[in-house]
């Protein structure tokens, strides 16, 4: 099957986030039913985070960082599941194992999201993330979400 992409509004009829906390603004490379997705999100300094973290030296924050991991990992798992924001399901973020930094990421760098299935047993999926600015990576964690119904 051909490599599919899918913009913003198509991430937006899959999951639930909404601004400002989608952290996810493509997706670059996916095979309809394959085990990887490719996605990307552009730092900008108009970030929510930016002012407090830090002023003068605009970082991005690691568990930003992780969650951007997070939803490229969900979107995996929508798109292997054909779930969308509608069906009233929601893979929450479930746990995250074996997380390093590597560098900083700020301003105007795109980050660069690589995810892989490992695991997926009923409800439960693992998966390797990694995510790299300008082929360096920047951080590397296994990311586990589980889908439920939204918490009342």
């Amino acid at each position: 099957m051909a490599n599919q992409t899918f913009d913003i509004r198509e991430i937006l009829k899959r999951v639930p986030h909404r601004w400002p906390f989608v952290l996810l603004d493509k997706i670059t490379q996916y095979e309809p039913g394959g085990d990887t997705l490719q996605g990307l999100k552009n730092v900008t300094y108009n970030e929510s985070f930016f002012p407090g973290h830090f002023p003068g030296t605009p970082t991005m924050p690691g568990v930003m960082i992780l969650e951007s991991m997070a939803q490229a990992s969900g979107m995996l798992a929508v798109l292997r599941t054909g779930t969308t924001a509608e069906s009233g399901m929601i893979f929450y973020f479930a746990g995250v194992d074996h997380a390093r930094f590597r560098r900083p990421v700020v301003p105007g760098d795109t980050l660069i999201i690589d995810v892989k299935l490992i695991k997926a047993k009923r409800d439960l999926w693992k998966m390797g993330a990694r995510a790299t600015v300008d082929g360096e990576l920047v951080c590397e964690a296994e990311m586990m979400c589980v889908v439920r119904p939204p918490i009342a």
